[in-house]
Formats: structure tokens, C-alpha cells, sequence
């Protein structure tokens, strides 16, 4: 299937929170620093499986699916407000035992980078604007931690653009 795409932000924190490639921040919803994404239309459902099946494919089981969008809302008039945030939003969490190995076994510390997410979401009025994306983990403490979430970073991207077309 032929889709319309465009990179909205792409490692942000090389660009200061600035969006890449044409749209404004606002336009993703205002993308945080430190976040990466890339903005495809197509049909949300779509752009989930194509999410589902980045991960799946490289033979990465998927531990959690938070369906973030349903959260929200229902607990919407509990929290005293009735915004309506995301048409759909779901983030999946999920593990590289290769990759997760070398990052601890670099620093134990890193555990903290486990599980990985990846995030998927369309906004109310928006109708076929899907923005799938990941958080960047910081390349910190010795040169074997850096280069492994490197590794985690790049699995993580390539995940995103699969998912967008990319």
C-alpha cells in the first residue's frame, strides 16, 4: 500500500527540539526533546500492525501493549476534565536479549533503558495523521555503553521507519 509520508522530527536533540523535515512541532503534537518520530497517514490501525510487525519480525517478542489512548479517556472525568487527547495511542514495550545483554553487561546500570517502547498515536480531528515513535536512550557512561545503546537507538529507529514506511 502506497502511503503519503513525512519525518516530522528525527533525533531531536541534535536540532534542540526542533522538528526536521518540513512541519512544526505543534504539528506532532509538540514532539519533546530527546524523542524521535516520524509522521505517516495512513489508517491508524494500519500503522499499529506495520508497529507490531517491526517488532515481531526481528524476533522480538512484545511483553505489553498499553493502550494509553483508552486509559485517558476513561479515566477522563475522574481527573476532572473532558479532553478528548489522542483518536488512538498505544505504546509496546518489549526486550533484545542480545541487545539488552551487551548494554548491561556494559553498565548494570542500564537496566533502567529495559523495557524498550515504541509509541503509536493519532489526534482527535486528525483522521489518518499517525505519529509513530520512540524515545532516544542516552549514549552515556564507557565507550562499551555508549556503543550498545547506540545499537539500542538504531533498533529502535529502524523499528519506527519500518512502521512508517519508511
Amino acid at each position: 500500500m502506497l502511503r503519503n509520508f513525512k519525518k516530522i522530527a528525527a533525533f531531536l536533540v541534535a536540532f534542540g527540539g526542533m522538528a526536521v523535515g518540513g512541519a512544526s512541532a505543534a504539528d506532532a503534537g509538540s514532539i519533546p526533546e530527546g524523542v524521535t518520530a516520524y509522521e505517516v497517514t495512513a489508517a491508524f490501525e494500519d500503522v499499529r500492525f506495520d508497529l507490531e510487525n517491526a517488532i515481531v519480525n526481528r524476533g522480538l517478542v512484545i511483553d505489553y501493549v498499553s493502550h494509553i489512548g483508552t486509559m485517558l479517556d476513561r479515566t477522563a472525568a475522574d481527573v476532572g476534565s473532558d479532553k478528548k487527547i489522542f483518536e488512538n495511542a498505544e505504546a509496546m514495550l518489549f526486550c533484545s536479549a542480545d541487545l539488552s545483554r551487551k548494554a548491561m553487561e556494559a553498565d548494570p546500570a542500564n537496566i533502567a533503558y529495559c523495557p524498550y517502547t515504541v509509541f503509536v498515536y493519532e489526534m482527535p480531528g486528525k483522521p489518518g495523521q499517525v505519529t509513530v515513535g520512540f524515545r532516544n536512550l542516552s549514549e552515556t557512561g564507557s565507550d562499551a555503553s555508549k556503543s550498545a545503546i547506540a545499537e539500542v537507538n538504531k533498533l529502535l529507529d529502524g523499528i519506527a521507519k519500518e512502521a512508517a514506511g519508511e
